[in-house]
């Protein structure tokens, strides 16, 4: 590997690190989850390809905001109460609509991120946090709304001061 490509892993490595670990720090002093799956990718995204359409703070902060509407809507509606877990059972009720909750969250977010142009692809992944029952209050999705703004700050502010 060259030099070139080490350094620019190096960076690209830093960036994601600084970016999930200053919500990191916010989760261990609030004891809130202020870290979650989605944002790995979004914190890819950020530090890997700065400049890809995907990467707007529109589409970010959009993308996701339609990703825990869609999951909102989809819980409450098809699944409100069932919790997934490592121990579902097959065929039963619940499992089912668990299963039906992140299939029309997708389903929505999709369509969501098309209608308003906001496509970014790891919203999928929080709309199925919160579709299946993960964090499907308002509060926590309010939560995950929160983290992608302070995500997508960092992110400029991270850029300007090693650009």
């Amino acid at each position: 590997m060259s030099h070139e490509n080490r350094t620019a892993w190096a960076r690209q490595t830093g960036h994601v690190g600084v970016l999930l670990s200053a919500l990191g720090v916010v989760v261990w002093a609030s004891g809130l989850p202020f870290l979650f799956p989605s944002l790995g990718p979004t914190a890819y995204l950020y530090a890997t390809r700065p400049s890809a359409p995907a990467c707007t703070p529109r589409r970010v902060l959009g993308g996701h905001a339609v990703g825990v509407a869609a999951g909102l809507l989809a819980y409450h509606t098809v699944a409100g109460g069932v919790v997934i877990t490592a121990s579902m059972t097959a065929g039963a009720p619940g499992t089912l609509r668990l299963a039906v909750s992140g299939v029309v969250a997708v389903m929505l977010t999709t369509v969501g991120m098309l209608a308003t142009d906001t496509r970014h692809a790891p919203a999928c992944a929080t709309t199925l946090i919160v579709g299946l029952g993960i964090l499907p209050s308002l509060r926590e999705g309010g939560i995950i709304l929160v983290a992608v703004a302070v995500l997508a700050v960092e992110h400029a502010l991270v850029s300007r001061l090693f650009a």
